[in-house]
């Protein structure tokens, strides 16, 4: 059952259309959960609404798309559309759960995640300025084919809407479209939503009908056309989404760019709607940016990068990089070819080499940890050399353990560290070292086997080729 509003009531608030599963996606996601930029969809339509209305917005939904409700809670009031009855009766169950004091709505579409806030602002003051029962949002259309005609008189007075498959020939020259987006005066809403019929084919209750009952009560129609860039056509499918994902990205860019931000590529750069840049930061081409992502003043992400849920420091320089969940402090120098996996801090002026991983472990201040290493599940102090090829064993086939690096110590290369293990302050490791007990501090450390020469051995006979 739904619950009333908990918000504090206002005069002028946005119903967001949001009942259709969106079958045209071939998925079992609700068609407003897909992603645009790393945002819900239908998270870019509710932002614009509340901009627009300064309320929270109600959101319509269906059985089929409650998950919407789970995924804003608290960020909109949510009504049931018992059954899928069309876009009238959607309103129909809006009204029934808005405040009594509630004098105006507009109605969107929850699948037209670019819509700008101030074309949703511009029709509710058009409205009222025409003191308008009905205001829509038209489009003079490039290509009208397959969607709502504005139909109107002689002297310019909107008329009705009328859909494509019930268009005359005169009609389906019409140009200016439907948008789907409205702004309503709800008491006279209340009255007439009711006296829309179903149509004749589907049995639905249309909203665009809504119109030809104003002119029929005499009352204005209110109308603000609105440049045909694609901005409110709506997302049905795959293909459209892609299309909705790079103008949202180029949008993202430009704010970036005119905040200070180089982008050397624009088009070939990915940055998702959560990320923040600071001034001066660098992005070379295929670069990706993704979740709660922070880049600081001067930092270079190069070609490659990949940075997602991550905190990078200011004068940085990541290349060709894979860093998730991690925090890098300033002056750090990442790559190529290097991974940081979740839970991972290193702490300023660090250095971390070509094709070295580092997961859920910290390191110190200066320390290196160059070529073809590991780290992992590690307490790395200050500056520490890690040698090429060094590895932390933290996984014993049953529970991870953790090892501690004190500072200042120099890992020789190809050494294997045994954890749980302690490498005191100031030790030393010989290359090629297993060690798996706690070393003591300032000295060398060697754990290898003595080597062998044996003599008068001989290589085993190669088999002629071809033979088994």
């Amino acid at each position: 059952m739904t619950k009333p509003p908990t918000r504090s009531t206002t005069s002028t608030t946005a119903v967001i259309m949001a009942a259709g599963l969106g079958t045209r996606m071939r998925s079992r996601t609700p068609k407003l959960l897909h992603e645009v930029c790393g945002r819900p969809m239908l998270a870019y339509v509710i932002d614009a609404a509340r901009e627009a209305t300064g309320a929270r917005p109600l959101v319509v939904y269906s059985s089929h798309t409650a998950a919407l409700c789970e995924v804003f809670a608290g960020q909109v009031d949510c009504a049931l559309q018992d059954e899928p009855r069309g876009t009238a009766d959607a309103v129909r169950a809006a009204l029934d759960l808005l405040p009594r004091d509630v004098t105006e709505i507009a109605v969107i579409n929850g699948d037209i995640p670019l819509i700008d806030p101030a074309m949703i602002a511009a029709l509710i003051a058009e409205r009222r300025a025409e003191m308008a029962v009905v205001a829509l949002l038209t489009i003079e259309a490039y290509e009208p084919d397959g969607l709502g005609r504005v139909v109107r008189d002689e002297d310019d007075h909107v008329m009705r809407v009328v859909e494509e498959k019930d268009a005359t020939e005169d009609e389906l020259d019409i140009d200016e479209i439907n948008s789907g987006v409205y702004a309503f005066d709800v008491g006279w809403l209340r009255r007439r939503l009711g006296d829309i019929a179903p149509s004749p084919v589907t049995g639905e209750l249309y909203l665009p009908s809504i119109v030809a009952l104003a002119r029929a009560d005499h009352r204005p129609i209110a109308t603000v056309e609105v440049e045909d860039d694609g901005t409110l056509y709506g997302i049905n499918d795959r293909a459209q989404l892609a299309s909705a994902e790079i103008d949202m990205r180029l949008r993202i860019n430009e704010r970036h760019m005119l905040a200070g931000v180089t982008m050397l590529m624009p088009n070939a750069t990915h940055i998702e709607a959560g990320v923040v840049l600071d001034e001066d930061v660098t992005l070379e081409p295929n670069v990706f940016l993704a979740g709660v992502t922070r880049i600081g003043r001067g930092s270079v992400i190069t070609s490659g990068s990949r940075v997602v849920d991550s905190v990078i420091g200011e004068r940085c320089t990541i290349t060709s990089s894979v860093i998730e969940s991690s925090i890098v402090e300033d002056d750090v120098r990442i790559g190529p070819f290097s991974h940081l996996r979740a839970g991972t801090r290193v702490e300023s002026g660090a250095e971390i080499g070509n094709f070295a991983e580092i997961k859920k472990s910290r390191l110190g201040r200066g320390t290196k940890q160059h070529h073809f290493s590991y780290i992992g599940d590690a307490e790395v102090g200050a500056r520490v050399n890690v040698g090429a090829g060094t590895i932390t064993c933290n996984y014993d086939g049953s529970s991870k353990h953790r090892t501690v690096i004190e500072d200042d110590c120099f890992i020789g290369s190809d050494a294997t560290l045994v954890a749980p293990v302690r490498i005191a302050k100031g030790s030393y490791i010989g290359a090629g070292s297993t060690i798996s007990k706690d070393t003591p501090p300032g000295q060398l450390t060697v754990a290898r086997a003595r080597q062998v020469s044996i003599p008068r051995w001989t290589p085993p006979r190669k088999k002629p080729a071809g033979t088994k």
